[in-house]
C-alpha cells in the first residue's frame, strides 16, 4: 500500500504585524529567490516572559517537512529562542508518518511533532505517549480557530493537537484573458458551473482538463473531486458521517457524489482538453494536467492551491495574470463548503519548555512570523494579517479560510482507514475513470472497509 505521504499536502501564506523590540530576519524556505527578511515582525520579547527562564533547556521537534521547505519553520522558530534562550532542534524526515509511530510505539518519540492528518494523530494517541495540549494551547484554539478545526485535534473528548498550516483543494484553476476575452463570468453556483462548462463546450472546445497518474498513489485527484460533491451535494454533517463509515461508502449519498463529479470527468464533450479522450485522464500525470490552460486548449482544472508550482518558471498566477484560480463554488451562492487540509501540532511531552513552545506555536505571533517568512503557506489562524499576503493565490485561500461563512472540511481519504483512503479508494477511483461503472466502483470501495 502507498504511502500517504505519496499524495501531495500543502498549505498556503500570509503575513501579519506584532508588537516591538525584538526583529529577527529569516529567508524564504521556497525554491525560489525571495529576500523575506524585511517582512519579518517585529516581535515583543516581553510577551514571552510567560514561559519563564528557559536558558539552556531544548525541545526537540519532528516532521515529514524537508528541504528546502523546512527553513521557514527554523526561521519561524528564532523569536521563541532569541527572547527565551531555549533551543529548538528540528528534525525533517520522509518517511516521517511511518517512523513517528514507530518511534512513538517504541517509547522514544520527539518532544513534539507536526502531524498531517487527523488519522494519524488519532493512531498517535492511541500508543498512549501523547499528552493533552495545555490550557494556554486551548484557549488559543478556542480563540484564533473555528470549532471545526479544533475537533480535528480532539480524540475521545480530549483535546491534543492545534492546528498550524492549511491548505485548499476547492479550487479551479482558470485563465483570465480567456474569461476576459469570451465575457465568462466567474460562476457562483454548482449550476453556473455547468452552463459555463456548456458555453465552453459549444464553441468546439473540451473545457476541463483533468491527471490522476501519480505512480503508486495514481487515482487520488478523483478522491478531491468526490469528496468536494460529497460536501456540497449532502452537507458537512453527512459528509463527516461518510468519513466515519456512519454512512456506507456505497450509499445513496456517496454514489451521487461520484456522479456529480462524472457529470464533468466522464463526459467526452467536456474532457480531456488538449489532452484526449476521456480515458487520458488515468494516464496524464496529475503535475500536467492543468498546463493546457497556458495554450487555450482547455479551460477550467479543478485542483488544490498548490498546483501553482506546477506552472512554468515566468508564469503569472494572479487574477489579471496568465492563471489563476476562483472557488469551487457549493449548490448556492451563500453556501460555502471548503475542503482542504491542514497539520497539527502533537507534543510527548509536558516538559515547561515543551509546554511553552507548543504555546508560542498555537498563537497569532507565530501564525504572522512563519508567514512572513514563508512563500506558499497560509493558515487558519484568525489571527492572521490577511491585508499583509502579497501571493495572489496565498491571499485567496487565506481569505476563504477566514470567511465566516465558509464550513471547513478536512480531506476524507486522509481521515479514513488506509485499506480505504489511500488503497481502494485510489484503486477503485482509476477503473471508474476507465470505464467501471459508478456502482460497481463504491461497492468494491465499500467491501475493503476493515470489518
Amino acid at each position: 500500500m502507498p504511502s500517504r505521504a505519496t499524495k501531495p499536502r500543502l498549505a498556503l501564506a500570509s503575513v501579519g504585524v506584532l508588537g516591538l523590540t525584538l526583529i529577527i530576519a529569516g529567508c524564504s524556505g521556497g525554491t525560489e529567490p525571495d529576500d523575506r527578511a524585511a517582512n519579518m515582525p517585529t516581535v515583543d520579547c516581553a510577551q514571552f516572559g510567560q514561559y519563564g527562564d528557559l536558558k539552556g533547556k531544548t525541545v526537540s521537534i519532528y516532521a515529514g517537512i524537508v528541504t528546502p521547505e523546512d527553513k521557514a519553520y527554523t526561521d519561524s522558530y528564532k523569536p521563541f529562542e532569541e527572547c527565551t534562550g531555549a533551543k529548538i532542534k528540528y528534525e525533517g524526515d520522509k518517511s516521517f508518518e511511518t517512523q513517528i509511530l514507530v518511534r512513538a510505539k517504541a517509547g522514544n518519540p520527539p518532544d513534539l511533532a507536526i502531524v498531517p492528518q487527523p488519522g494519524l494523530l488519532r493512531q498517535l494517541v492511541g500508543t498512549g505517549r501523547v499528552k493533552e495540549a495545555p490550557t494556554e494551547v486551548a484557549a488559543n484554539v478556542d480563540k484564533f480557530w473555528g470549532k471545526d478545526w479544533k475537533t480535528y485535534g480532539t480524540v475521545d473528548g480530549k483535546f491534543y493537537g492545534a492546528p498550524s498550516g492549511a491548505s485548499i483543494k476547492s479550487l479551479v484553476w482558470y485563465s483570465p484573458k480567456e474569461f476576459k476575452d469570451n465575457g465568462y463570468q466567474v460562476p457562483k453556483t454548482l449550476d453556473e458551473l455547468m452552463q459555463l462548462t456548456d458555453k465552453m463546450a459549444a464553441k468546439g472546445k473540451k473545457p476541463w482538463c483533468a491527471g490522476i497518474a501519480s505512480g503508486e498513489a495514481t487515482g487520488w485527484p478523483i478522491t478531491d473531486w468526490m469528496e468536494d460533491m460529497m460536501l456540497r451535494l449532502n452537507g458537512p454533517e453527512s459528509y463527516d458521517k461518510w468519513v466515519s463509515h456512519q454512512i456506507a461508502f456505497n450509499s445513496p449519498e456517496s454514489a451521487a457524489a461520484l456522479d456529480e463529479a462524472g457529470k464533468i470527468l466522464k463526459n467526452p464533450k467536456y474532457v480531456n482538453g488538449g489532452l484526449g479522450d476521456v480515458k487520458s485522464v488515468a494516464t496524464t500525470t496529475f503535475q500536467d494536467a492543468g498546463l493546457p490552460i497556458l495554450d487555450g486548449t482547455c479551460s477550467l482544472h479543478r485542483q488544490a492551491s498548490f498546483y501553482a508550482a506546477n506552472f512554468p518558471p515566468g508564469t503569472k498566477v494572479a487574477e489579471d495574470g496568465d492563471v489563476f484560480a476562483f472557488y469551487l463554488p457549493g449548490k448556492d451562492a451563500s453556501a460555502k463548503p471548503l475542503l482542504g487540509g491542514g497539520e497539527f501540532n502533537v507534543a510527548f511531552s509536558d516538559r515547561p519548555e515543551v509546554k511553552a513552545f507548543q504555546t508560542y506555536l498555537s498563537t497569532d505571533t507565530w501564525a504572522n512570523v512563519k508567514a512572513s517568512v514563508s512563500q506558499g503557506w497560509v493558515t487558519a489562524n484568525k489571527g492572521l494579517d490577511v491585508t499583509k499576503v502579497s501571493n495572489p493565490i496565498d491571499k485567496l485561500a487565506a481569505d476563504l479560510l477566514q470567511d465566516p461563512q465558509a464550513v471547513f472540511r478536512f480531506d476524507g481519504s486522509d481521515q479514513m482507514p488506509g485499506a480505504v483512503g489511500s488503497n481502494a479508494f485510489w484503486k477503485q477511483a482509476t477503473s471508474w475513470i476507465t470505464g467501471q461503472s459508478t456502482q460497481q466502483t463504491v461497492d468494491n470501495i465499500e467491501s475493503a472497509w476493515p470489518k
